[in-house]
């Protein structure tokens, strides 16, 4: 791989996310644009607010409580600078090279190594370490998880995965709605007799993979805000050797979390659910030995 640097890193990540985002908003369009055609105006007018502030008030409620909710489903534990003051010394420097505010700190008894952020915004964010990464990593490597992690923080990447999933959960029940509308028959029943028949099966097409298209994006979304944690970080530490290290000790490991529900399994470093059953378009993050090769190419320009 060519020599890279992490400022490149980051523009590239950043850009590729805002077209990604842009084409949640176009397929999201689209679904819309085909409800109204499949079952017009005044059943549209219907079905469309409902399912949109439904989502809505789920996800956007899941997002203000993200902090608790994570909390709860991995089992972690908030610690105090007394339990850990080598830890909280690291995220101290981390924090002073970042400008990010102090974060609150939590442990998952957990013998695998992994780690995760999470919080609606750099003043409410949370960062997490199962004991297995304490225990396997040492300082650099684990300077390099802590700055990972930080980046999310910095990055606001709750808040973007708030907005993709959003989206997505908009998509999926508009379009499950009006399958179930189809199947109890009830059709579009203000639909003129002039209506164009391929309009109609091009519309009906669209609702049918619109909900696996946006599944896709929204995975799409979360690798390239994984990489961008990663070029974010060497940006603190200005030593990519450290996370590369780490996520080469991540690679080798083959132990996974106890909690590895597919709600929270994005946030980890590591993905739980990531692996050869896993297709990479569905994947919440990028291959491990990518993400090693790319922060391989940085450390040559430090």
């Amino acid at each position: 791989m060519a020599t890279v640097s992490f400022r490149a890193a980051q523009s590239s990540n950043k850009r590729k996310t805002f077209l990604l985002l842009g084409a949640m908003g176009a397929l999201t369009w689209l679904v819309l644009f085909s409800i109204f055609t499949y079952l017009g105006a005044n059943s549209s007018a219907a079905i469309v607010p409902f399912a949109v502030g439904l989502t809505l008030i789920s996800v956007w409620g899941s997002y203000y409580g993200s902090d608790k909710l994570v909390l709860t489903m991995t089992g972690a534990k908030q610690i105090q600078e007394s339990d850990n003051p080598k830890l909280f010394g690291l995220i101290q420097e981390i924090t002073i090279a970042s400008g990010l505010p102090m974060p609150k700190v939590a442990i998952v008894e957990d013998s695998a190594p992994n780690a995760f952020a999470t919080g609606r915004n750099p003043e409410h964010a949370l960062i997490a370490f199962t004991t297995g990464i304490l225990d396997a990593m040492d300082r650099d490597q684990l300077q390099g998880v802590i700055a990972h992690e930080m980046a999310h923080v910095g990055n606001r990447d709750t808040l973007v995965s708030a907005v993709a999933a959003t989206t997505a959960g908009v998509i999926a029940l508009i379009s499950d709605l009006l399958m179930r509308m189809m199947w109890f028959g009830g059709g579009r029943r203000d639909r003129d007799s002039n209506g164009n028949p391929i309009m109609l099966v091009v519309s009906l097409v669209v609702l049918i993979l619109a909900p696996i298209a946006a599944v896709m994006l929204k995975s799409a979304i979360s690798r390239k805000r994984e990489s961008l944690a990663d070029a974010t970080a060497v940006a603190f530490t200005r030593n990519p050797a450290g996370l590369r290290s780490a996520l080469e000790v991540l690679a080798a490991d083959s132990t996974v979390v106890q909690q590895k529900s597919t709600a929270v399994a994005h946030i980890w470093i590591e993905s739980p659910l990531d692996g050869k059953s896993v297709s990479k378009m569905f994947a919440s993050h990028p291959p491990i030995q990518e993400r090693i090769a790319t922060l391989r190419a940085m450390e040559s320009l430090n």
